[in-house]
């Protein structure tokens, strides 16, 4: 469980995206502009942030906040602009969500930031009777409780998947995100990696191949047990 803030000036999404946090098993709270927000950088794991607020806006608050904590904020916008996103991540940001959203990312893409930061615990997938539990906090994966040993590189890429579950991910982007160690090999690179880790994943077809663009991760989210 996380204590999650929510600035957003619009009621209405700020009030369904706590619900959708709750639900989750997070504290949440919300506040509808950015005027001293910094005064409670320290109550809270995580930040989620509009961009276009009233009065200080989110990149501004972003600014202010990463001075005084170290937790990890993501942006909510309807900018999808280039120039605006590179601002965002310029800014430290962990994730950038483009509106409109559904709920239900924002909610996966959290629990994929505060995995990485050992904040949660494991959380599992199923795909027909099959069932996967990806603990980041640990640093293991289990395919029907058995531990599935993998690489740096299957771990980062099949860590991006779980965070993006039914996403198509372009190879450019399991390469910058997931391989970026490996940018001088070549995209065909992410091919070798994503069919060793089909193997170890049983040729169970967790990662579905979207012929021409890159692949998919189609199992579905479960409550933990």
């Amino acid at each position: 469980m996380a204590r999650i803030l929510i600035v957003e000036d619009n009621g209405a999404i700020a009030e369904g995206l706590a619900a959708f946090l709750k639900e989750d098993g997070h504290q949440t709270d919300t506040r509808a502009n950015g005027n001293d927000i910094e005064a409670l950088a320290d109550r809270f794991d995580l930040f989620i942030l509009d961009v276009m607020l009233p009065g200080r806006d989110g990149f501004a608050l972003a600014a202010v906040l990463r001075q005084r904590t170290k937790a990890p904020f993501l942006f909510l916008t309807a900018k999808a602009e280039e120039s605006d996103r590179l601002a965002g991540w310029d800014l430290g940001a962990s994730d950038y969500v483009v509106k409109p959203f559904l709920p239900r990312e924002v909610v996966r893409r959290v629990r994929a930031i505060l995995g990485r930061l050992g904040t949660t615990g494991a959380y599992p997938f199923a795909l027909g009777g099959d069932r996967l539990v990806f603990d980041p906090e640990h640093h293991r994966v289990f395919l029907d409780g058995d531990e599935v040993v993998l690489t740096p590189a299957e771990w980062s890429l099949l860590g991006l998947f779980v965070a993006h579950p039914g996403t198509v991910l372009e190879r450019k982007t399991l390469m910058s995100q997931a391989l970026s160690y490996y940018v001088d090999t070549g995209e065909r690179a992410v091919d070798t990696h994503v069919k060793n880790l089909r193997a170890k994943l049983r040729e169970v077809p967790w990662i579905e191949t979207v012929r021409g663009f890159g692949y998919r991760f189609v199992g579905t989210p479960v409550a933990p047990a």
